[in-house]
């Protein structure tokens, strides 16, 4: 049998994790390739900033209104905004926000740094 050239997952069947910027639903995690994950993201008012070493995060806003901190610049997000976030950068979001997340490549837990 042939491997597909695909994958689906349903963000809504996956139970949600804990994360710094609040909770989060991880699709493609089990993927072989490891190129990317997409996250399903619900922003708690407390986020931590944090910075990645090799992931690229690209967030778009989904739902509700806030900011991103981005490098210690505030910027004002509403639904559909998109935003690039390159390694190195330190970031957060703030404000009761759902975003779609894609990290590239795949989102690891060791890749994620604090200040702190």
């Amino acid at each position: 049998m042939t491997e597909r050239n695909y994958c689906i997952e349903d963000l809504n069947e996956i139970p949600p994790t804990s994360c710094p910027c609040g909770t989060t639903r991880r699709a493609f995690v089990n993927d072989e390739s490891q190129l990317l994950t997409t996250h399903l993201l619900e922003i708690s008012v407390d986020s931590k900033v944090h910075y990645h070493k090799k992931i690229t995060e690209v967030y778009v806003i989904l739902e509700g209104e806030g900011h991103m901190e981005l490098d210690g610049e505030k910027i004002a997000v509403k639904p559909m905004s998109s935003i690039l976030i390159k390694p190195g950068c330190r970031h957060r979001a703030v404000g009761k926000l759902k975003v779609l997340l894609t990290a590239i490549p795949a989102f690891n837990p060791e890749d994620e740094w604090f200040d702190e």
